[in-house]
């Protein structure tokens, strides 16, 4: 088990992540996920919360050039079930599985973005809480080796995880090479969720991002027997 603080430190642009785990004592289901950005449009953004879930939108309108791939809703809640992903595919879960299809089917009509020469994968995660417990999945669209005619479709599941134990998952391996970021690699990484307040917790994930490429979070404790949840939003711009 890794430490979430030391694993945040440990690059200086993950491009975007999740994080979801148990909390320590059991009792919460627990999200994080985060955007970075290297370009003006891309660090133009900020969350805003949107009915049970969160969506991304410019903070200056008038600098916003291309919404293509930047604007989208993260987080969104289907009865007992929250998805949380880096792009639209968060509608495509949510109406595939309203349509009694898997995590995994509803993402197979989805590729990796289309934005070249990165190709930034597609990383997904969805909570499902049922009968007091717990059972999380992450998924991860990538294409192979950057060769945008082959896709590669991970899908890691998650069953009764143990308390204080997560998983972080993000888009971007390294520095870029030969002008290309390289993408995730393996599985999403066994972090350790610390015995913390949601606060504690968000300004734990905040202050281990890297300060110039961070630009949002958005944390959520969920607790497992009721469904009931907190959530916190940070947005660097303000």
């Amino acid at each position: 088990m890794i430490e979430l603080e030391r694993e945040l430190n440990s690059l200086a642009y993950h491009g975007r992540g999740i994080v979801i785990g148990k909390s320590a004592d059991g009792k919460k289901a627990v999200i994080a996920y985060f955007i970075m950005g290297r370009s003006e449009n891309s660090r133009n953004r900020v969350f805003v919360e949107d009915g049970e879930g969160i969506r991304t939108q410019a903070f200056d309108e008038s600098k916003m050039t291309d919404p293509h791939l930047i604007i989208y809703a993260p987080v969104r809640v289907l009865g007992n079930k929250t998805i949380v992903t880096n792009g639209d595919q968060t509608d495509t879960i949510f109406d595939g599985m309203d349509k009694q299809l898997t995590f995994e089917q509803s993402l197979r009509t989805r590729e990796f973005e289309d934005d070249k020469p990165n190709f930034t994968p597609r990383i997904s995660g969805i909570i499902h809480l049922e009968n007091g417990g717990m059972n999380y999945a992450m998924s991860i669209l990538k294409s192979a080796n950057g060769d945008p005619d082959s896709c590669r479709r991970y899908t890691f599941a998650y069953g009764n995880p143990k308390s204080g134990t997560g998983s972080f998952i993000h888009t971007y391996s390294g520095d870029e090479t030969n002008g290309r970021l390289p993408s995730f690699e393996g599985e999403p990484k066994d972090v350790v969720i610390p015995d913390l307040t949601l606060d504690e917790f968000t300004d734990l994930v905040w202050s281990n991002l890297n300060a110039d490429n961070k630009v949002s979070l958005f944390t959520r404790y969920i607790d497992i027997e009721t469904g009931k949840y907190e959530s916190r939003i940070v947005n660097k711009n303000k």
